[in-house]
């Protein structure tokens, strides 16, 4: 029963990181809980051996002889061996830092490998990020040291929005110039109307979607689309927009809502890390990680060396800090 379970445990699932929780301390937590379900599995019935053992004779209990018994073997038996699984292999996929949350997805066994074809495949990953206008931190963060107090009243959502788009604007001409791709090829085209454009390499954080889903100050909620990020350069982010609209801004939370192929509604929460509910969600994840990953890693043709990028993207007076070469990749 326990190698039956461990042949399920080959594969891609998503769980729920909460902030103030290591993504170490997670991946741990599930390790210990998995060799938890499998070490609790029935055992295998123990092998029988046959055995002579002397005893009284039949008929004459004075004389003694050989038998032959059947015996249970217990060469294997828990209590002699101790227990049959004492680690796994877990990886553990786009990381997220100890005050964020959200989906963080893991692979175990085999499913290691796929974590790779994960980075190769350059997916685009969603956040929703809280901001708070009026204040700076030494970190970015609420919690961080306060550097600066401001106003902000002159702040409106027509401002804060057309930010927004000039960001999102030099981020997608950053994503095309890491593409490598030969912009005059029919490939181009169709992977641009298809919205798959991908770096060929390595490149700085690139944001692909930037809107505000809620303007209430000093609070705002934005979403963001993007790659090769890190969650620290999101607050950054969240700061330098804070500069643009002439006040100050801290963040107050980054939750990852989406990534690659796996989303909130598949990530399992803290009550379900458990052996049968990450068999299930390996199990019902396999078919679309098969299928993202063969349509995202398919070879592209087409391609050209094109020169870097300017490390500035200065659009319509936005500041330089704010264009996809300001910060390093993930």
């Amino acid at each position: 029963v326990g190698c039956g379970g461990l042949a399920r445990l080959n594969g891609l699932f998503a769980a729920y990181k909460p902030p103030g929780l290591k993504w170490l301390h997670l991946r741990d937590t599930v390790e210990q809980q998995l060799l938890k379900g499998l070490n609790a599995a029935e055992p295998s019935v123990p092998e029988q051996r046959v055995r002579f053992l002397l005893g009284p004779m039949e008929g004459n209990e004075e004389e003694l002889a050989l038998t032959a018994t059947s015996v249970p073997t217990l060469t294997k038996h828990r209590l002699v061996c101790g227990p049959a699984f004492t680690s796994l292999k877990i990886g553990v996929g786009h990381r997220l830092d100890i005050q964020s949350s959200g989906v963080l997805v893991l692979g175990v066994g085999r499913g290691r490998r796929l974590l790779t074809d994960m980075y190769d495949a350059h997916l685009t990953k969603d956040y929703t990020v809280r901001g708070l206008l009026g204040k700076a931190t030494d970190d970015f963060h609420e919690d961080g040291r306060l550097v600066e107090k401001t106003t902000y009243d002159h702040v409106t959502r027509e401002k804060l929005d057309r930010i927004l788009a000039v960001i999102q604007g030099s981020h997608q001409k950053a994503l095309v110039m890491y593409s490598n791709l030969d912009l005059q090829s029919q490939e181009a085209y169709e992977m641009a109307t298809r919205g798959v454009i991908r770096p060929m390499n390595k490149s700085p954080m690139l944001i692909t979607g930037f809107r505000c889903l809620h303007f209430a100050p000093p609070e705002f909620l934005l979403e963001v689309q993007c790659m090769h990020e890190t969650q620290q350069q999101l607050r950054k982010l969240v700061h330098e927009i804070g500069l643009e609209l002439k006040t100050t801004a801290v963040c107050s939370q980054v939750r990852r809502t989406r990534d690659g192929f796996f989303t909130l509604d598949d990530a399992l929460l803290r009550t379900h890390w458990d052996l049968h509910s990450i068999q299930d969600a390996i199990q019902a994840a396999a078919p679309q990680v098969a299928a993202e990953l063969e349509k995202n890693l398919k070879p592209r043709l087409g391609t050209q060396e094109l020169p870097s990028p300017s490390p500035s993207w200065n659009s319509e007076g936005l500041s330089s800090t704010m264009g996809a070469g300001s910060c390093a990749g993930h």
